[in-house]
């Protein structure tokens, strides 16, 4: 039995991944960066709609690879073995699609599509080649949520029933996000919501969603939200958001505050967490409480570093990774539930 462990480990240290990038933008760096450091990792080809962008990246990371502005094309003549979808989420359809039907495991930056349908056509196209589709969910991998998560897990406040996620910041950034419908749903609410569902162990089943457009804002689209969801173990998660609130940011991870039965426990996304814990054998109008210091519990890389060594354990091991896309449609669900709650006026049920 020890014998036939150590031969599967030495086939899976033995691993090839040939990998084809496609979206030669700034984000891909992250990517790169990655597969530089993995030893039985290697480009073989980048892709992107303009030939000028693929092969100053290529020059970038001294890659002498092939570049193309066609996937297929690219497909055809490297034969990868995964491809990392690093496209605009207009295009994420398409990329995953085709690359899962050329034999590929993808992983891919979130969104997984730019709709529901999208995001479902692309799950039957999994299921019918048998690839995985990962999507990147690096919010989920740092220190701190897993610390909140598991002290949560553990009781640290009794039983969690109400979950309050701020999320203010004022990023300019220029290109697809500013002419966007919904650039802060669609584009960054996908982690908080992720992460909601990550530190609750539940999925929404309800939500009313205000979406608006300030005054001042310079996006195209509404970036300011206010959403609040029912989840089906009866807790209820509420998002205030904007990406139009200059002055006194949060963190990119959010400003979370989450409520139990024994007492509060908060997050500011940059430390660790903290609790504060009711002594019920107190007295007075206010009930005393004690301060608790959530522990480190977690010690494997973080944000996309994490992510991606989840996605490539995910096919060494032969098993689904933890952010597939079969799991993160169900945060995807939650965006457009709110998009849909926000034009329509009205709750709706996912």
């Amino acid at each position: 039995m020890k014998e036939k462990e150590k031969e599967k480990e030495k086939e899976v240290s033995m691993m090839d991944h040939k990998i084809l990038l496609a979206g030669c933008g700034a984000m891909a760096n992250r990517w790169l960066d990655y597969v530089a450091d993995r030893d039985n990792a290697k480009i073989v080809a980048l892709v992107d709609i303009s030939e000028e962008a693929a092969r100053k990246k290529a020059e970038q990371y001294s890659l002498s690879v092939p570049v193309f502005t066609d996937l297929e094309d690219a497909l055809l003549k490297t034969h990868p073995n995964v491809v990392l979808d690093v496209t605009i989420p207009a295009a994420h359809k398409d990329v995953v699609t085709t690359s899962l039907r050329h034999g590929c495991h993808v992983f891919g930056e979130k969104p997984m599509a730019e709709s529901l349908e999208d995001a479902r056509e692309i799950i039957e196209v999994a299921e019918q080649t048998g690839k995985n589709y990962t999507v990147m969910q690096n919010r989920r991998f740092l220190s701190s949520i897993r610390s909140l998560r598991d002290s949560l897990d553990n009781g640290i406040i009794g039983k969690p029933h109400t979950y309050h996620a701020d999320f203010f910041l004022g990023p300019h950034f220029g290109g697809f996000r500013d002419v966007m419908d919904s650039p802060l749903i669609l584009d960054m609410a996908i982690h908080t919501f992720d992460q909601a569902r990550f530190i609750s162990g539940a999925n929404a089943k309800s939500v009313y969603c205000h979406e608006f457009n300030p005054e001042g804002s310079w996006y195209k689209g509404n970036v300011s939200a206010v959403c609040i969801f029912e989840m089906d173990d009866g807790s209820v998660f509420t998002y205030r958001g904007s990406w139009c609130a200059e002055g006194f940011p949060t963190s990119w991870e959010g400003d979370w505050r989450i409520i139990g039965t024994d007492g509060t426990a908060k997050w500011d996304g940059l430390h660790l967490p903290t609790a504060e814990v009711v002594n019920k054998e107190g007295t007075g109008f206010i009930l005393p409480t004690e301060k608790k210091e959530a522990p480190r519990t977690w010690d494997g890389k973080e944000e996309h570093d994490g992510c991606l060594d989840e996605m490539f354990a995910s096919i060494e091991k032969d098993r689904l990774a933890e952010t597939d896309c079969r799991d993160n449609i169900k945060s995807m669900e939650m965006v457009f539930a709110a998009i849909q709650s926000a034009k329509e006026g009205r709750k709706v049920y996912l």
